[in-house]
């Protein structure tokens, strides 16, 4: 595997990227490298004081960049004004058929962007979608999209279905993954044109285990392992869920602080427990699903442990051959009229 990481992108970049790519060593076996995007100088002067030994250092390499992708700005236009950004060349060594994954904490919109204009499209697929494991109490539930794609159409739901269930099919060994459409109620009347006619397309694939229409609160009960809604809906749910689980761990450590200090030592350990579940950074990152190759967004406040988890997904991801499953589910998939 080789893991093309963008040291440039997210909040606390370069220092918490390349404190992840070092941590990601032990992760790492004869035929992986990983390729440093971004400033030259800065890269070498964390690989001089990374600590790695001499076998480990060889397994990294640098790629030189000159110009950085902003959290704000314009996606499209950077891309294209920015060609030497991290971002930008991460995508074209891909592209080239140097990097087997590209993984980016930066400018999600850019990522996206530059994935499809460099990258482009596995065969067959209309739209890419980003598809994030959220974890609930019956295990994760792949959400697909939750913001690559704010307008789609009802063919592209119907394709990030088929992409989602062959993510979790692989990844979390789901063999049969059911799989859900997001809307504001049950029944088929409901939701608006968009929905029905996805609910319409995902109901008549032989390829999707469709169990029909989930509604928000469903996420967490356990009735589907696949949720397919557009990336305006997904991307509001994922902040709306990431804002609620930080609430409420710091909510429970109030009031049992409250109660008294012994009490919040006496359960530290299952708290613990409990929030590395919920916690984004053990996931890595999200795969945006229907590219040619494997690209890995990650939270924009990443740390180290973040981007090493990323790193390890990758690797995941490049083993299982999700790719070439969905191009062949695509392939057979019924047409979706208006793409």
């Amino acid at each position: 595997m080789r893991a093309a990481v963008d040291v440039m992108g997210g909040d606390k970049a370069p220092a918490a990227i390349l404190n992840g790519c070092w941590a990601a060593a032990p992760l790492l076996g004869p035929e992986d490298s990983v390729l440093l995007i971004g400033d030259e100088a800065i890269i070498r002067q964390g690989l001089a004081s990374s600590g790695l030994s001499q076998e480990q250092e060889q397994r990294y390499k640098v790629v030189a960049t000159t110009q950085v992708v902003q959290m704000d700005d314009p996606p499209v236009e950077a891309i294209r004004n920015k060609p030497d950004s991290s971002i930008s060349v991460m995508c074209k060594l891909a592209a080239k058929g140097e990097a087997d994954v590209v993984i980016s904490a930066g400018n999600t919109g850019a990522c996206v962007a530059a994935a499809q204009l460099r990258m482009r499209n596995l065969s067959g697929v209309s739209r890419p979608g980003i598809s994030v494991l959220m974890p609930t109490f019956y295990g994760p539930v792949a959400v697909c999209d939750v913001g690559a794609n704010i307008t789609p159409k009802p063919r592209h739901l119907q394709q990030y279905a088929i992409m989602a269930g062959a993510y979790a099919s692989a990844v979390l060994g789901k063999k049969n993954p059911r799989v859900g459409l997001l809307s504001i109620g049950e029944e088929d009347a409901k939701g608006t044109a968009m929905v029905k006619g996805a609910r319409k397309l995902m109901r008549d694939e032989p390829q999707i285990n469709f169990v029909g229409n989930v509604e928000g609160r469903d996420l967490f009960k356990g009735v589907a392992d696949v949720v397919v809604c557009d990336g305006f809906v997904g991307n509001t749910i994922l902040k709306c869920v990431e804002g609620l689980a930080e609430g409420l761990f710091q909510t429970i450590a109030s009031e049992l602080e409250q109660v008294g200090p012994q009490l919040v030592k006496q359960f530290e350990p299952v708290l613990k427990k409990i929030h590395q579940r919920h916690d984004y950074q053990e996931y890595g990152g999200a795969p945006l699903l229907g590219v040619d190759g494997y690209c890995l967004i990650c939270h924009g406040s990443s740390d180290g442990r973040a981007i090493r988890n990323a790193i390890r997904v990758g690797k995941q991801l490049v083993a299982s051959g999700v790719n070439e499953r969905i191009v062949e589910q695509i392939a057979a998939s019924i047409p979706g009229g208006d793409e």
